[in-house]
């Protein structure tokens, strides 16, 4: 039978109950024996063996864990055997993965490293982990005790993993030999000395005092804005009132992303994030939902939709992952028939996007053109009929045909495989700067375009043209 024992923190928090199992086992391993903890089965006067030594022939910490769980079940096959860990046996990989694999194993836990660190800092409630575990450095959260900082190496680690979080300069606890004191964040890692006791608690700062902020407390800043007292502005808007920022902010975003500047791109993101969190908090004051079921429903239409990473599907490449997700996304909409498909195409779309979007779709049902020459055909019969109208002085009626004449271009690039919204707006862009190259070449002999025959101006655009040679 294997006990694991948990030996606490200090000399005397070792229980009636862990003494016991510690002297009725054939056999006692100690974690380590460099713990004031272990002191307390060295009083016991009973053999033991160390397993420090496994220490120095592990590569890594995940090969330390094999390395200690072999030899305590090596000892187990010779009998009753009590494996001790300082704090508690939570905290222990190698007990964890002991509890897994053996059914019979006995647990008697003592002081756990957190609470003892978490008392020193006068945390009631906190979140707790060890140095050791950097998978759960990203989701640090306030009050926070790291423990198991026995070394410059891990402090560095820790030192930069949380100053994104905190802020290199945010005031830390930093515990060494039972004693704390307070220093900035970027100090950690300069320290002379470092073991099992060197451990720092982060305390909660004041939403205003902060120098690293997240989700949680943007959220946190719009309900102070929309709460008694707050700004008259903020209380005052709707989910409809500020629909229009959204889309602007968007478009600013992808402004932002076209001009490839990063300062800008990580500016408009945070725009983008603040109407999402507005938009969420207000939907929360009327009690439709909040972000806890936004991100739920998210993430689980993320996993959802690649079922061919989480799911049994599989993806040999970009257009069958593609595929997958489509064909997830139907089922997950529960759209059974084309027209559903069609429908649920936003109609506050841009129109060429809404376009481009509601033809793919009803293409799948089969009304679509056979090629793009098929689709580019249908251009020449709809202009006829746009210019018919026009003669015609039927202002309603050419408004009609120019939409088809707008659809069909639209059919035909994306018969081509064309981003119809990409093209037009490259195209634009295209025309300003020949535009403004024209300009410049009009005044800089003497003339004002406005000032130019027809003939003239089409001299200087072809001109520009050239000049403007990247857009050929």
């Amino acid at each position: 039978m294997i006990t694991i024992v948990g030996l606490g923190m200090e000399k005397n928090d070792l229980s009636l109950r862990g003494a016991e199992a510690i002297r009725s086992a054939k056999t006692v391993l100690l974690r380590t024996a460099q713990t004031a903890s272990a002191e307390s089965v060295k009083a016991l006067g009973v053999p033991y063996a160390s397993l420090d030594s496994v220490y120095e022939k592990s590569r890594n910490f995940d090969s330390l864990q094999k390395n200690i769980v072999a030899e305590v079940l090596r000892a187990a096959k010779e009998g009753d055997v009590a494996y001790c860990v300082d704090g508690s046996l939570s905290e222990d990989a190698a007990a964890r993965i002991l509890c897994k694999r053996k059914k019979d194993v006995v647990c008697v836990d003592g002081v756990s490293k957190a609470a003892y660190f978490a008392a020193k800092a006068g945390c009631a409630q906190y979140t707790a982990m060890s140095a050791y575990d950097r998978a759960s450095y990203r989701r640090a959260a306030l009050p926070l005790i790291v423990y198991d900082i026995d070394s410059a190496f891990l402090a560095g680690d820790l030192k930069l993993a949380l100053s994104d979080l905190l802020g290199e300069e945010s005031e830390v606890l930093f515990f060494h030999g039972g004693e704390g004191r307070k220093m900035p964040l970027y100090e950690i890692d300069r320290q002379g000395e470092y073991d099992y006791r060197t451990a720092i608690a982060a305390l909660p700062v004041p939403l205003l005092r902060k120098k690293r902020f997240d989700y949680t407390d943007l959220e946190d800043l719009v309900r102070l804005l929309r709460a008694p007292g707050g700004c008259p502005w903020d209380r005052a808007q709707t989910n409809e009132s500020i629909r229009s920022n959204m889309v602007e902010e968007a478009y600013e975003l992808v402004d932002a992303i076209d001009s490839k500047d990063d300062d800008k791109i990580r500016e408009e993101t945070g725009d983008v994030l603040l109407q999402a969190a507005f938009h969420t908090v207000m939907k929360e004051e009327l009690g439709a939902f909040d972000s806890s079921d936004v991100i739920t429903e998210l993430c689980s239409k993320l996993i959802f939709r690649h079922s061919h990473i989480f799911g049994e599907d599989k993806a040999q490449n970009e257009a069958e992952a593609l595929s997958f997700w489509e064909k997830n996304k139907t089922v997950e909409k529960h759209q059974d028939t084309f027209s559903s498909a069609v429908l649920d195409v936003p109609k506050g779309f841009p129109a060429l996007m809404r376009a481009q979007k509601v033809g793919k779709r009803a293409g799948k049902s089969g009304m679509d053109f056979v090629s793009a020459e098929d689709a580019a055909a249908q251009i020449g019969k709809e202009v006829e009929e746009f210019l018919e109208a026009y003669r015609a002085g039927d202002a309603a009626h050419t408004a009609e045909e120019l939409g088809d004449v707008l659809f069909a271009a639209v059919n035909a690039g994306r018969k081509a495989g064309v981003d119809c919204e990409f093209a037009l707006k490259e195209t634009v862009d295209k025309f300003v700067r020949r535009f403004v190259k024209t300009e410049e070449l009009a005044k800089a002999d003497g003339f004002a375009l406005n000032e130019l025959d027809a003939e003239t101006l089409d001299r200087y655009y072809r001109r520009a043209k050239e000049l403007c040679g990247q857009d050929r």
